[in-house]
């Protein structure tokens, strides 16, 4: 595999965001059409106590993939209720096409006292093109279990053979690395299969990716395509803490392959996507997208601090 890097391709700064939104796309995730591609990520607005609150939006480009036709100027689907899993933001949210429907696993979080957040995965229904979602219930679909005790989210659906495959984030727990310090997670890549796309059945607990940085290594955000008759992952990881200032320690991507869907082979000398001193992508490349369009494979991701200034893209030369 060889990637062309692109370049950055949308900066949320340039837009009017629809919920106050400033700053922040994150996570892009696609949804093919015949004459445009539609690609959700999650941006941020400040609730009255100065904190940060995820939103779902959208921005339409047209297939050259560099030219902006509309940004989405209402709320795609608004935050859960008090209480809720999903009360102070989704990040991200994963598109599927299913029927005349469109299906979108969204990854909602919610504040806590004795550690910063927790996570699950929703699912909501779009009846008009991806426009707007309604969720099927104010519960998740995925959560914590006895196995996984927190920190199910990131959730891709892909459906093989009639089958629904998700593939999701859980986490192992959380940990103090310094007297002082506030408490880290880690969290690995699972699996999860479905009849419906509603009910899931995990494998639960099984950490199907290698680690490389040790066993502190964070996976998140996995994204799953088919090529050439090889099922090929991709996906982000870091170290568990000082990640966002110390130096090499912050997000890059990773790559696994799998012959059968159960058994993943890690291979990280691809997509080689690191980028130049100075680049906006030069200190971290996060939150990968694979998806095809017009018989072409692109790689949307994030580049330095986390999707601040907006997302990029690579095309795959086949």
């Amino acid at each position: 595999m060889k990637w062309q890097k692109l370049g950055k391709i949308f900066d949320p700064t340039q837009h009017t965001l629809p919920n106050g939104c400033v700053q922040f796309a994150q996570s892009p995730q696609a949804l093919v059409f015949d004459d445009f591609v539609r690609i959700y990520f999650s941006t941020r607005a400040v609730d009255t106590n100065g904190k940060f609150l995820s939103h779902i939006a959208f921005v339409d480009m047209r297939k050259n993939l560099r030219e902006v036709i509309r940004v989405s100027d209402q709320t795609v689907i608004p935050l859960g209720g008090l209480g809720c899993f999903d009360e102070h933001g989704i990040f991200p949210m994963s598109v599927l096409r299913h029927g005349d429907s469109v299906y979108g696993y969204t990854c909602g979080w919610n504040r806590r006292v004795s550690v910063s957040v927790d996570t699950a995965i929703g699912l909501a229904i779009s009846h008009d093109d991806g426009l707007t979602f309604q969720r099927i219930g104010d519960g998740p679909v995925l959560a914590a279990s006895m196995q996984e005790p927190c920190l199910v989210g990131d959730g891709f659906v892909k459906v093989i053979n009639s089958v629904f495959h998700m593939w999701y984030i859980f986490g192992t727990g959380w940990h103090k690395y310094a007297p002082d310090a506030a408490p880290d997670r880690t969290y690995k890549i699972g699996h999860a299969t479905s009849k419906d796309g509603i009910t899931w059945v995990k494998e639960e607990a099984r950490r199907i990716i290698s680690d490389k940085l040790g066993p502190d290594e964070s996976q998140a955000l996995p994204t799953v395509i088919g090529i050439s008759g090889r099922h090929h992952m991709f996906f982000c990881y870091r170290e568990s803490f000082d990640f966002r200032l110390g130096k090499g320690r912050g997000y890059r991507i990773g790559h696994a392959w799998s012959d059968d869907l159960t058994n993943w082979t890690r291979d990280d000398d691809d997509p080689l996507l690191e980028g130049k001193l100075g680049e906006w992508d030069s200190d971290m490349q996060c939150y990968p997208h694979v998806f095809e369009c017009d018989g072409r494979i692109y790689l949307l991701y994030n580049g330095n601090q986390f999707g601040r200034y907006g997302f990029g893209l690579a095309e795959l030369e086949i």
